[in-house]
C-alpha cells in the first residue's frame, strides 16, 4: 500500500531571505542561526560577496560571535556550491546551520547557470532550447543538494532594484529603492519552506511559510531563529527504516510498504534494504549460486 497515515516529524529549517543590498540579509541569516544553535560555532557560512560577511565576526556592538566562515570566489559553478555545502554541513553536523550568502551568484555570476547554458548553446548542433535542458538539470541537481543536506540551511537571494516615485513625510515625492523578484531562477524561492523578503527598512516580512511566520513583519533577532527551532523539533522524530547497506531511508515501492520491504529483507538477506539495495542483492546471491554448481549439474 502506498499510503500510510501522515505524522508530522522533526524537520531541518530550509529558508531563503531575499532583499535589496543593504538590507540585512547575512546578518539576519547569522541571528536565525545563532537562534536555532545556541552556538556560533555550529554555524558555517559560504561568503561569494568579496568576504564582507567577516565584518560580523565576533562584534560586541552586534552581539556575534566566531563562526566557521568559507569564502568563495569565482567561478561559481554549482559543483563548487555542492562541495562547499557538502563541507559545510560535515562541519557543523545534523543540528548546526549552513548558510549560502548568496545564492544568486550561482545563477548569473562567472561560472553560474547562465554561463553554462551559453557554454553548451555555442556547441555544434545545440539550440537555445537544448542547451536551456540542459543547463536546467544543472539547476535542479543544485537546489536539491542544498535541500538534502543533513543540516538546517539558509540561502540568500539578491533582489532585483528598481526606484520607484513615493511621497515623503514633508509631503514632497521623492525616489526610494524597492525590491522586486530574488535574482535566481524563476520560482526558485518557492523551493524553501520559509521565504523572508526583508525591505531596505530591515523589516522581514514572509511571501510563503509553512510554518507560523505568516503574519510575522519584524527585523529579524536570535528569538526569531529560537522559535523555529521548537517548532521545527515539535514534530515526532524520524524512526522510518533505514537501508543497511547504502544507508538512506527506506521507503515505499510500488505497493509495497516500507515495512514490508523492510520484512522481506531482514528475512531473505538477515538485513533492512531499500528497494534498490534488495534488487541488487538479489542479483549477487543468484551470481553466487551460479558460480558455485558443480560442473554437469545443469
Amino acid at each position: 500500500m502506498a499510503f500510510e497515515k501522515v505524522t508530522r516529524r522533526r524537520a531541518k529549517l530550509r529558508m531563503a531571505l531575499t532583499g535589496v543590498s543593504g538590507a540585512g540579509k547575512t546578518l539576519g541569516a547569522l541571528y536565525i542561526a545563532y537562534g536555532i544553535t545556541g552556538d556560533w560555532s555550529r554555524i558555517a557560512l559560504i561568503d561569494t560577496e568579496h568576504e564582507r560577511a567577516r565584518f560580523y565576526a565576533s562584534r560586541s556592538d552586534l552581539d556575534t560571535g566566531e563562526f566557521l566562515y568559507a569564502p568563495f570566489s569565482p567561478p561559481y559553478s554549482p559543483d563548487r556550491y555542492k562541495a562547499l555545502v557538502a563541507e559545510g554541513a560535515a562541519a557543523v553536523g545534523s543540528d548546526g546551520v549552513v548558510i549560502v550568502d548568496s545564492f544568486s551568484h550561482a545563477w548569473n555570476n562567472e561560472g553560474g547557470i547562465l554561463d553554462i547554458k551559453e557554454q553548451i548553446a555555442a556547441r555544434p548542433k545545440k539550440t537555445d532550447f537544448s542547451a536551456w535542458q540542459e543547463a536546467g538539470k544543472e539547476q535542479n541537481a543544485l537546489v536539491n543538494t542544498i535541500l538534502s543536506a543533513d543540516c538546517h540551511v539558509i540561502v540568500t537571494m539578491r533582489s532585483k532594484m528598481e526606484y520607484v516615485m513615493q511621497e515623503n513625510e514633508r509631503g514632497k515625492m521623492e525616489p526610494r529603492k524597492v525590491g522586486l523578484a530574488p535574482i535566481q531562477r524563476d520560482n526558485t524561492e518557492y523551493e524553501f519552506d520559509i521565504v523572508l523578503d526583508i525591505a531596505r527598512n530591515h523589516i522581514a516580512t514572509a511571501s510563503k511559510d509553512t510554518t507560523f511566520l505568516d503574519r510575522f513583519g519584524a527585523v529579524i533577532t536570535p528569538q526569531l531563529g529560537h522559535d523555529l527551532a521548537v517548532w521545527l523539533d515539535a514534530g515526532k522524530t524520524d524512526e522510518r527504516p533505514v537501508c543497511a547497506d547504502c544507508g538512506k531511508l527506506i521507503v515505499n515501492h510500488q505497493r509495497m510498504s516500507a515495512d514490508k520491504i523492510m520484512e522481506n529483507t531482514v528475512k531473505k538477506f538477515g538485513r533492512p534494504l531499500c528497494w534498490e539495495c534488495a534488487c541488487e542483492a538479489g542479483k549477487q546471491v543468484k551470481a553466487h549460486a551460479a558460480e558455485t554448481v558443480p560442473d554437469g549439474a545443469h
